[in-house]
């Protein structure tokens, strides 16, 4: 019996060993279990969503943080060679390039998104009365430095707004010392809009402005890259080269850049439109008379693209731009618009490859 419980003992310690030997892994080897790792938690940011703009400039259809509400203000700008590089066209929204006496071109330069207002703008120069009737087509106040008799007696007889550097608003104008008269008068948008306040012009005024695509156009290789514009004189040759990556045509005269005075920026535009108007011949003087409400061919060139149509004297008074009957879409950005003479058909004032 003695034997017995002896064995079943000696079984009994052999099974705790067993037991203690499992306990410690496989062979007596330690298994070390690694510990649990927390991941920090990482706060991810959402791609802010780009909104729409609230408000679109009426004249560029670019996006505005707020309404320009500022009436419109074109300056009659002298575009002889002297008064080359003028100041502040690249910051203007259209820009009209017209005929005037003699077959010298003047520039008339549409200001009423742009929120600077005391860069130089100039040299300014006389009045006429079609450039009259353009300033009107857009209800906007008109800046200039003396006028012919017809334009004088238009402004006076129908009560336009306008700020005259030599007959009612000198002190909002100056001469510059760094060129001759009369190529050295400037303004500025701060001196026009004092101006415009003190004789109690409309200062604020609504406008539909242009119709611009709904998207904007990326900028491509256009079949159009170069465009020449014939005027009249072989002076006053004026060139387009198409910047493929901006989407923009650089603006040259007599194959020179014609360049911002302000800050030596070749000017640039995104629309190029091209009308015909009948010109008359007025007097020895070789003033002229603009036909801008009989309507017309027009041509639009965006993006290397070309649009034929028409253009004509709308209701509202806009010199507006249609084809098939439809006002046409430009594309966003600014525009020069150039009057031809209907002496011959509008491909051949302007060629292009």
């Amino acid at each position: 019996m003695k034997e017995f419980r002896r064995l079943k003992l000696g079984i009994l310690v052999l099974l705790a060993i067993s037991v203690v030997g499992c306990g410690n892994g496989s062979a007596g080897t330690e298994i070390n279990v690694p510990p649990t790792v927390t991941s920090p938690t990482v706060e991810v940011t959402p791609t802010p969503t780009l909104s729409a703009p609230a408000f679109k400039a009426a004249f560029t259809g670019m996006g505005l943080e707020e309404a320009a509400k500022s009436a419109p203000i074109v300056v009659l700008i002298n575009n002889l060679a002297p008064a080359r590089p003028q100041s502040g066209l690249s910051q203007a929204d259209v820009i009209w390039e017209v005929l005037a006496e003699g077959g010298i071109t003047r520039l008339v330069a549409l200001f009423q998104s742009t929120v600077e207002n005391e860069f130089n703008i100039g040299p300014v120069r006389s009045n006429r009365p079609y450039f009259i009737d353009l300033a009107g087509s857009y209800g906007a106040i008109i800046a200039h430095a003396g006028a012919s008799n017809d334009a004088y007696a238009i402004l006076q007889r129908q009560k336009k707004s306008y700020l005259d550097e030599i007959s009612n608003a000198g002190s909002y104008f100056w001469r510059s010392k760094d060129r001759k008269a009369p190529h050295n008068l400037y303004t500025n948008l701060k001196k026009l809009r004092e101006g415009a306040n003190k004789k109690s012009y409309q200062t604020e005024l609504y406008v539909t402005g242009y119709k611009f695509d709904e998207q904007d156009t990326e900028p491509q290789v256009g079949a159009i890259k170069q465009i020449e514009v014939n005027f009249q004189l072989k002076g006053y040759r004026v060139g387009y080269q198409y910047d493929d990556i901006k989407g923009t045509y650089l603006r040259s005269i007599n194959d020179e850049p014609h360049i911002d005075k302000n800050n030596d920026e070749q000017i640039s535009t995104t629309n190029l439109i091209f009308i015909q108007a009948e010109h008359k011949v007025l007097d020895n003087e070789g003033r002229l008379s603009v036909d801008l409400d009989s309507g017309g061919d027009a041509l639009i060139i965006n993006h290397g693209n070309t649009i034929e149509g028409n253009w004509i004297r709308a209701e509202d008074g806009m010199i507006r731009f249609l084809q098939n009957g439809m006002e046409i879409s430009l594309a966003k950005g600014k525009s020069i618009i150039h009057i031809l003479p209907k002496d011959k058909p509008i491909t051949e004032h302007v060629i292009w490859e």
